[in-house]
């Protein structure tokens, strides 16, 4: 009682503002506890510090680009196509902290960052503030100085202009305040989370003195000013990048990138089509392919370069959360808005037919929007979970709180009777009857539905599926389109149901209120796909990203990823858990460490280079 009456007393002085609240300073942040690594580290452990420089390096990205801005909605960049993210090479500027986000993801912990363009970070016990400290040497490509004012410039831009995710992050803070030239605070709304802390070490750092003389908002092939360890000094439009390592690069002695960006010239050539991209890679054309396809790895893997021992091949396993893949169901229009109609699709979709004939056997079924993780719900809520989801049961779906969620399960040779009964039942339930000229509702429109592709790949995938929902009365199609037409029809939420996949990460945050939430599911160009807007799935997110614990996190995610499954908004796909990679001979890695394929530390065999 009295250790109670102490902490009301106290906060009611911090309140006031009678007493300040203590003050850390540290060289790392971490969402949970103390990070990894002290500030007296040198390395990671899992990299090689002794790592030969030099060499030339050839990569594929599949798609193309027609910008090098990343930062805006408008356009698509590098960096927003296929597996470009994890070479380790972007036209993002460096961020004031690494580790936690993708400009370089820890690969032996999962929620710590450490400073980048930051040197150490400094904040008060009651999280109103944060203040970044920036390294005297910290430099543009210009050798312009990073300072204070381009933070603040930084935060000022990406919150007006930039794209959804960095409007979202930021919105929380109410001003950024320029200490000295080297130092920069921001002050929050209210007190903020250690999530949101990391988040803001996330911001990329951009130059004001190079964007105050260009349209920030417009898209563009110059490429900009950075500040990374590699900048691009070749571009050819859609086609191909390169980019070369700065070798004065003012951070490459930092702990935080010993042993990391070892390869002196990268190329990349941007490919529209997997199979063409494959086949180069058999003929030699670059040096790396990670694949996505099953079959393509168990059937195509006898090539001459692999025979020889030219290339190499390996499966990698990792304690990476894997992907959402799934198809997911636009409830922003009619009948797609009915759960029981999301369900009935979801029961229509022979996920084992397509793994035994398709995938030879290798995927699991994901039964989780977040597979090989933690955060996946198992069997009924217990213990926290179950406090979390108690006071919303009027609202949750009957036996949400009893039972586990099942996803549909069939022998492998079509969907079974008992299976077809159910999801015509609950087509009948929400107004669509089976006649003889398929499901129709009173009106007597025809259930109608369109599934918006943009690999062609696909199509021998979900061609089953659109067989079965003709076979049971539905008017349904594929339609694949180019890029740039997936991209605007995306941005606008133009389409029934979709393919898609959306990254997930060891330390969930932000990116699930963007996903989820409901204020996002009108905003153009977001990620709420499936245009969910529901009271639960809010206060699931609330509870995620207050959590105060590794043990509170999971509970909420766990909470969040019931009751999403439990709405049908989307039909589970498959994962694997193992990175699928060929590669030259000529590559060399450390230790893959459990949370990422760390290809910033990989470096070329000097004795088989050129």
């Amino acid at each position: 009682m009295l250790y109670l009456l102490r902490f009301l007393v106290i906060a009611t002085l911090l309140h006031a503002g009678l007493v300040q609240a203590a003050v850390t300073l540290s060289h790392g942040f971490a969402r949970f506890g103390q990070p990894q690594y002290p500030a007296s580290f040198s390395h990671f452990d899992w990299v090689n510090p002794a790592a030969p420089k030099g060499g030339h390096l050839r990569l594929m990205a599949l798609g193309t680009f027609d910008s090098l801005n990343p930062y805006i909605l408008k356009g698509t960049s590098p960096i927003g196509t296929g597996d470009f993210y994890q070479y380790g090479i972007s036209e993002l500027n460096a961020p004031l902290m690494v580790g936690h986000g993708s400009f370089d993801p820890s690969g032996d912990e999962t929620a710590s960052a450490y400073g980048l363009v930051a040197e150490s970070i400094q904040y008060a016990d009651d999280l109103r503030w944060v203040v970044f400290n920036l390294r005297k040497q910290a430099r543009f490509h210009d050798d312009r100085p990073i300072t204070a004012s381009d933070v603040e410039f930084s935060w000022r831009t990406l919150k007006k202009h930039g794209h959804p995710q960095y409007r979202n992050y930021l919105k929380d803070v109410a001003r950024v305040e320029i200490l000295a030239p080297l130092k920069v605070r921001f002050v929050f709304k209210q007190p903020a989370t250690r999530q949101q802390i990391l988040d803001l070490g996330d911001l990329p750092v951009l130059p004001k003195h190079y964007w105050s003389k260009r349209d920030f908002t417009q898209t563009s092939f110059e490429p900009p000013l950075g500040s990374g360890p590699y900048r691009i000094t070749e571009v050819k439009p859609g086609r191909s990048l390169r980019f070369e390592r700065v070798k004065n690069w003012w951070g490459k002695d930092l702990p935080v990138n010993v042993g990391k960006y070892n390869i002196d010239r990268i190329d990349v050539d941007f490919y529209r089509d997997r199979h063409v991209a494959f086949e180069a890679f058999k003929a030699g054309s670059f040096d790396l392919y990670i694949e996505h396809q099953a079959k393509n790895w168990a059937s195509n893997y006898r090539f001459p370069a692999l025979l020889r021992g030219d290339v190499l091949r390996a499966e990698i396993p990792h304690q990476i959360p894997t992907p959402t893949q799934a198809l997911f169901i636009n409830t922003r229009r009619a009948p797609f808005d009915d759960v029981r109609v999301r369900e009935a699709l979801s029961l229509l979709f022979d996920f084992e037919w397509a793994n035994r004939t398709l995938f030879n056997s290798v995927y699991q079924r994901t039964t989780s929007f977040f597979p090989n993780s933690p955060f996946a719900a198992r069997d009924i809520p217990l213990g926290a979970e179950w406090l979390l989801l108690k006071p919303w049961q009027e609202q949750l779906p009957d036996g949400l709180l009893e039972q586990p969620f099942q996803v549909p399960v069939t022998d492998g040779r079509g969907i079974p009777r008992e299976q077809l009964a159910r999801a015509l039942a609950l087509f009948q339930q929400a107004g669509w009857k089976a006649g003889r000229n398929g499901l129709k509702n009173s009106q007597g429109k025809l259930l109608q539905l369109e599934i918006l592709l943009v690999n062609p790949g696909l199509e021998r995938i979900l061609q089953s599926y659109v067989q079965t929902l003709r076979r049971i009365g539905i008017e349904a199609r594929l339609r694949t389109v180019d890029r740039a037409q997936f991209k605007h029809r995306l941005d606008a939420f133009d389409y029934d149901m979709t393919l898609l996949v959306l990254p997930q990460s060891l330390n969930p945050g932000p990116e699930q209120w963007l996903y989820f939430h409901s204020s996002q599911a009108g905003i153009r160009g977001g990620k709420n796909y499936a245009g969910i807007q529901n009271p639960v799935v809010d206060a699931m997110l609330e509870a995620v990203m207050q959590a105060r614990t590794r043990n509170e996190l999971e509970s909420a995610m766990q909470a969040l990823d019931r009751v999403l499954l439990w709405q049908h908004y989307v039909v589970p796909n498959w994962y694997i858990s193992q990175h699928r990679i060929a590669y030259s001979k000529r590559l060399q890695h450390p230790q893959i460490p459990p949370y990422t394929l760390g290809l910033r530390a990989w470096w070329l065999d000097p004795a088989e280079t050129p």
